[in-house]
């Protein structure tokens, strides 16, 4: 089954209305080259309604000042609207409480906060579980506390459809592993990994469960006191937040054994030269100016996704990516990356002869724009035996008149290219 079918209670009435969501987008109502814009590098970034644009805009209008420091009205103001974006991703992830949840950059900020922290627990002879299908995000913040501690990185194989090996898994996991960090779902396959049942066997073995979440949370709901998992984290403008805003959730037991990731101004309680208490979660882990801005969008989004519907969204995309994937598939010469039973609505596919870079100008030239390149998956490449993949990915703002744009846009090129 797909992991996109449509969700139990779903019925037909609950079928998206695309085209009045398209008109909260004001990006997609423009043309690229003569073409209408057809946006498929969703997993790249995702576009921003206008409600999200709107939030951003008041707050810089009315409602800016610094945060948790000022008496003043303005402060108050900005510190409740940062507040309010923490427990909008509080409830949007079903986390025990506001505390878990820690701003940051992103994704990438989040995972390294985990590594750098858990770092200093390391000694020679530990082990770092990951995939091979991973972010570079995934990768090199684990290789980095490896090479200053002597811990071991171990990776889990995958198959020839872009699923991990279960088996492998089970069998790399032993006392000695001390983290296992692993995407929720992959961005260069769309392989959605069955992290339920990884977490469970860490636990079983007492080792804490990292998940890289961000081609998840706009497609998706995540749960993750259903999940069990340690930490969670993901960026706001893959889910039509703004750019330089993330979220590490975070169990509060581990959040309370790790040491701040950066020291600075609002993540103390009291310093001198001889000794500084650390302020209280979440705080102890957000040092400096946090971007208010970007907590305010972020929740906007999330208000925007809640309304529009988790289930909606992944029933509409499975559509997409079963219409894609059908008529991509059928096309002389095509080679698919990424046939995992268990898929989010990302298409990764080759065309012999022609590189994805070509590719990818061609199709841009017809309004249609895709990813061309690695997708910081470089092993995932390596694996497959190829320097880089197409990407065609969508949300639920996309259409089925788009996904034909994307097919005849890719006619074109092959009869051109090939």
């Amino acid at each position: 089954m797909n992991a996109y079918s449509q969700p139990a209670g779903v019925t037909a009435r609950d079928l998206l209305d695309v085209e009045r969501i398209r008109r909260d987008f004001p990006i997609l109502h423009q043309e690229i080259n003569g073409y209408p814009l057809a946006y498929l590098d969703n997993a790249a970034s995702y576009q921003r309604p206008r409600s999200v644009l709107d939030a951003i805009r008041h707050y810089y209008e009315h409602d800016h000042a610094n945060v948790h420091r000022g008496v003043h009205a303005l402060s108050h103001r900005a510190t409740e609207a940062q507040e309010a974006g923490r427990e909008a991703a509080r409830r949007f992830l079903n986390a025990a409480e506001r505390a878990e949840i820690i701003f940051t950059r992103g994704a990438t900020e989040a995972i390294n906060l985990v590594a750098y922290t858990l770092r200093e627990t390391l000694q020679p002879g530990d082990e770092i579980l990951i995939s091979h299908m991973e972010h570079h995000s995934n990768i090199v913040p684990w290789q980095l506390a490896c090479q200053r501690t002597g811990a071991r990185l171990r990776v889990v194989p995958i198959t020839r459809s872009g699923e991990l090996r279960l088996d492998e898994f089970h069998r790399l996991l032993n006392r000695r592993t001390r983290l296992v960090a692993m995407a929720h779902v992959s961005n260069a396959l769309g392989t959605v990994n069955p992290v339920a049942e990884i977490t469970a066997a860490a636990h079983a073995l007492g080792i804490p469960v990292l998940l890289d979440g961000a081609q998840a949370v706009a497609h998706q709901k995540v749960d993750v006191q259903g999940l069990g998992c340690d930490f969670y984290a993901f960026s706001g403008h893959k889910m039509c937040g703004p750019t330089g805003i993330g979220v590490l959730y975070g169990r509060r037991e581990w959040l309370e054994r790790l040491p701040p990731f950066q020291g600075g101004g609002d993540m103390i309680l009291s310093v001198s030269f001889d000794h500084t208490e650390y302020n209280e979660l979440p705080y102890k882990f957000e040092a400096g100016t946090p971007d208010v801005a970007g907590a305010v969008g972020l929740g906007a989004a999330i208000a925007y996704l809640e309304q529009v519907g988790m289930d909606r969204i992944a029933q509409h995309e499975a559509a997409l990516l079963e219409q894609a994937t059908r008529a991509i598939a059928a096309l002389p010469g095509v080679q698919l990356i990424g046939e995992a039973q268990e898929k989010a609505g990302v298409l990764s596919f080759n065309i012999e002869g022609i590189h994805p870079h070509d590719l990818g100008t061609v199709l841009d030239h017809q309004g249609v724009a895709i990813r061309a390149g690695h997708h910081c998956a470089m092993p995932v490449m390596d694996f497959f035996g190829v320097g880089g993949t197409a990407r065609a990915s969508f949300a639920f703002y996309n259409t089925r008149r788009e996904v034909d744009q994307l097919v005849a846009a890719v006619e074109v090129a092959r009869r051109m290219l090939a």
